[in-house]
């Protein structure tokens, strides 16, 4: 038995996604095409009517059908738009939801702008797919109808109905695979040109200070060939296909006008018959909708596919424990980190932080400081050993629980929410933190003056509020210091002042309620400031101890040595 492709599976699941607007638009569709399958009986019998040959009251059931149409239709629209955005905005809370819990390492191999492409363009294909699969099988019953009705007129009309049916299907059987491929080029060549613009834009001061714009621009734009000839294969299928549609649907009428002649001049079908028998011919040969709905169903395909990719990619697996009492306590256990072709990053690595203390990160580039940081609040994970807060291992922790106990300060913050208030007081889940600690967060990270100074202060909306990069870098400080039990800061002051990195080291130094603090720094005073000082040499704990101890050791003074400058002299 085959298995469902990944992008067929939540191409399905999408369809249930539109909640109940998906039945409605079933029963409606359904009444519709029915409607328009007994029509051209009615109307057939309408114009016996009028010849004298049958009841009159055939035509105002005709302009019954007509009004029932027009009504099914508007009811439809009315569904299929409302199935439409329930589907779409149900498939990317989903995508989003699995793109954020990621492991950091496996979102960043996907450009952002590309993860952007599919939560837009892609997400809104395949949520398309209740409505697309119901009118796309609604479509085929007038042609499936004209045949049942016509071999009912006449068995001859039925038999030559059908066989330029098959004719069509046959010539229309790679339209499918054809138009597969090429959509599925062209979105995911749009992803790549999309990639390239966020990194661009991000570099955009690089870019101009060095004076390469248009070399960039050509950068970006390089796949735009590809994009192109993606999408003129796209609509030369659609052409080819609309083609033969037109081709055939009108010699499949002259056959069935010259079948019926000859039935009327027999005497085997009436004039309202033939008439009838026209209208059916023209109803099922009409397959222009089922080309633009086949088309529609494989953009929603191809969708679901670019989805289906990130939703494969496993997620950071959290546990449902919680952190009993405990001071805040760090171990690492013999901890080792790979990079992807193997190379050892951290190795083997023990480290013991006793709770509420501080502890400085130190060591030359590359010693895997910043790492550490990562493993310490498993932003990522140790391809060996385990990390414990409090003896109970990060992996069995809930997410929940986990984000309220250890917080971040990042070199290069992104600030996430609409206004200060909100940056300071993110929060994993409610209930969101009081004014009065997102005050005590702001004085403690020394960004209260640049808060107080803005126009609406806490309440202004970060767009509207200019800030430098040691400003910027305060703010995620503030978010950071929140943290219940252990604070970890990568070089989160490498953009401020002396006299403010003192006033925020102080407050970091500081044992306020108690909380654990492991600081990755370049900084000789920083590390003076702490209790302990880990130092990391390629990957491996050299030593642990005091500043002043390791500053007899010419090696670790080397490490806060300043590059040396350069005498025109």
């Amino acid at each position: 038995m085959s298995v469902a492709a990944p992008g067929d599976r939540l191409l399905w699941r999408a369809v249930r996604y539109g909640g109940g607007w998906i039945p409605v638009l079933v029963a409606v569709a359904l009444v519709g095409a029915t409607a328009e399958l007994l029509l051209p009986a009615v109307l057939g019998l309408a114009v016996d009517s009028a010849l004298g040959e049958g009841d009159p009251g055939w035509s105002a059931i005709a302009v019954g059908l007509l009004a029932l149409i027009v009504i099914t239709d508007t009811v439809g629209d009315l569904a299929s738009g409302s199935a439409t955005a329930r589907g779409t905005a149900r498939v990317r809370h989903r995508f989003l939801r699995h793109l954020l819990a990621l492991d950091p390492r496996t979102a960043a191999r996907h450009p952002v702008g590309d993860l952007v492409a599919r939560l837009v363009g892609q997400a809104a294909d395949a949520g398309n797919a209740g409505t697309t699969i119901v009118l796309g099988l609604t479509a085929l019953l007038p042609s499936l109808g004209s045949v049942v009705a016509l071999t009912l007129l006449e068995p001859r009309l039925g038999i030559t109905f059908l066989a330029g049916l098959l004719l069509l299907a046959v010539l229309m059987r790679t339209f499918v695979t054809d138009a597969s491929s090429a959509v599925a080029g062209y979105q995911r060549t749009q992803g790549v040109i999309a990639g390239r613009l966020v990194e661009a834009l991000t570099g955009s001061r690089t870019i101009a200070a060095a004076g390469t714009v248009p070399a960039e621009i050509a950068r970006v734009l390089t796949p735009l060939h590809r994009m192109r000839a993606h999408g003129e294969r796209t609509w030369q299928t659609l052409a080819r296909a609309a083609t033969r549609t037109a081709a055939i649907a009108p010699l499949l009428q002259i056959a069935i006008v010259a079948v019926g002649g000859l039935s009327v001049a027999t005497g085997r079908l009436t004039p309202g018959q033939l008439f009838a028998a026209i209208q059916y011919a023209a109803l099922g040969a009409g397959l222009g909708a089922v080309v633009a709905t086949l088309n529609r169903l494989v953009r929603a395909r191809t969708g679901a596919g670019r989805i289906a990719e990130i939703l494969g990619e496993p997620t950071q697996h959290h546990g449902g424990g919680a952190l009993p009492a405990g001071p805040g306590q760090l171990t690492l256990r013999s901890v080792t980190v790979r990079a992807d072709d193997g190379t050892p990053i951290l190795d083997g690595v023990d480290l013991h932080v006793p709770g509420g203390r501080a502890v400085a990160v130190v060591g030359a580039s590359g010693a895997g400081k910043s790492t550490l940081a990562a493993v310490a609040g498993r932003l990522r994970d140790p391809d060996e050993g385990e990390v414990l807060l409090d003896g109970v291992p990060l992996r069995g922790l809930s997410r929940q629980a986990l984000r309220r106990a250890v917080g971040y300060g990042f070199e290069r913050p992104v600030l996430v929410g609409d206004t200060i208030r909100d940056v300071i007081g993110l929060a994993p889940a409610p209930p969101h933190p009081r004014q009065d600690t997102i005050l005590r967060a702001a004085r403690a990270a020394a960004v209260d003056g640049y808060v107080e100074r803005l126009p609406e202060g806490y309440r202004t909306r970060l767009v509207d509020a200019p800030m430098s990069g040691g400003e910027a870098q305060r703010l995620g400080l503030a978010r950071a210091l929140r943290a219940a039990r252990l604070l970890i800061l990568d070089d989160a002051t490498s953009s401020v002042d002396s006299v403010t990195e003192h006033r925020i080291a102080r407050a970091v130094a500081a044992h306020t309620d108690g909380r654990t603090r492991l600081i990755v720094t370049h900084r000789a005073a920083t590390a003076a400031a702490a209790d302990l000082v880990a130092w990391l040499d390629r990957g491996r704990l050299r030593a642990l101890g005091r500043h002043r101890e390791l500053w007899a050791d010419p090696a670790y003074r080397a490490v806060f040595a300043p590059e040396p400058v350069w005498n025109p002299r």
